[in-house]
């Protein structure tokens, strides 16, 4: 795809976007891992960036998990990141936050006890334009077939979230 126009490359601070699952090894990774490509491929470092986080901070620290990252590597994406607990000053802090289900969803919700930043906690699947979904479904105790489907989902709402930024230059339509 072609890069952005310079008018979108150069907004006053980057549009900052964090992607949350519950234990920040499988799904919210792969959102983060995917969006950066993205970026990358856009050449829209400048205007946007990404991290992600857990619900819980059991694997703190840790890399994807292995079984994600190997359905990711085989898809063309580069693996890193580590592990970490979202914190309140996350919710301050990023722009959009997109979450993988309904529990990781009221997770945040509860972490924002005043309600300042309720409307940038959204689903991630709200984002998916070619697949029909309600949450990223956690693959950690299935197979294979459940880390492709997570793939699929990611690749689909990390494009349309991407999309949407740049149509709307940093805000999210809808």
């Amino acid at each position: 795809m072609a890069a952005l126009t310079p008018a979108m490359t150069a907004p006053l601070r980057p549009v900052r976007v964090l992607f949350v699952c519950m234990g920040n090894i499988c799904r919210s990774p792969a959102a983060e891992i995917v969006f950066a490509k993205i970026i990358e491929s856009h050449d829209a470092a400048g205007w946007c960036q990404c991290d992600s986080a857990g619900t819980i901070g059991y694997h703190a620290g840790s890399p994807p998990d292995p079984r994600m990252a190997a359905t990711l590597a085989a898809r063309g994406y580069r693996i890193f990141g580590k592990s970490r607990k979202v914190q309140p000053q996350d919710l301050a802090e990023f722009d959009h936050i997109l979450v993988a289900d309904e529990e990781n969803l009221q997770d945040l919700i509860e972490l924002d006890a005043s309600g300042a930043y309720r409307d940038k906690i959204r689903l991630l699947t709200d984002h998916c334009v070619h697949h029909q979904a309600s949450h990223v479904p956690d693959p950690y105790y299935g197979g294979q077939a459940g880390f492709e489907r997570v793939a699929d989902l990611v690749e689909d709402a990390c494009q349309g979230l991407f999309d949407q930024l740049k149509s709307g230059r940093g805000e999210l339509q809808g």
